[in-house]
């Protein structure tokens, strides 16, 4: 995926398609409502008919907690497609090389929509640390540091 422009807020679906490989139905970003440097905000409207609400628990769905994280993943993601001015090629696909800290604080539901702030903490090399904040209705679901690298770079660096 080559991509010269930077994802600007605000952004819908066909800007973020441009910005990062995801997509339906694992696509968990619906637009960029702020993007900055260091900061990004985005939304996100769980399909209150998702699949996996089907087992996720017959009666009682609730968003699986990994989906949520993918969410503020993908979103992180954007922040770095937004600083390389995109993927190209070379960089390959955005990658989690780390989680860890997620803390789950309200459950989301079907039809909820979540906004979710992600801050860069620091850049070493390809890896780009990151600290994300998922919230729907006002209050946090979910909080969590990740680190992302693009495929192609982790292949050029001692392991």
């Amino acid at each position: 995926m080559t991509q010269s422009t930077r994802l600007e807020a605000p952004a819908d679906r066909a800007a973020i398609e441009a910005a990062i490989p995801h997509r339906e139905p694992f696509l968990l970003v619906d637009e960029v409502l702020e993007a900055q440097d260091e900061r990004i905000v985005t939304r996100w409207t769980v399909p209150a008919d998702a699949d996996w609400f089907r087992g996720h628990y017959p009666g009682q769905p609730v968003t699986p907690g990994v989906l949520l994280c993918e969410h503020a993943l993908q979103s992180g993601a954007l922040l770095v497609s937004r600083a390389l001015a995109g993927f190209d090629a070379g960089d390959g696909v955005p990658v989690v090389t780390k989680l860890e800290g997620a803390r789950f604080r309200r459950m989301v539901l079907p039809g909820e929509t979540v906004e979710t702030e992600v801050k860069l903490v620091e850049r070493l090399g390809p890896a780009w640390i990151l600290r994300g904040v998922v919230r729907c209705g006002g209050k946090k679901a979910v909080d969590l540091s990740f680190v992302l690298s693009a495929a192609g770079a982790m292949g050029r660096v001692d392991r």
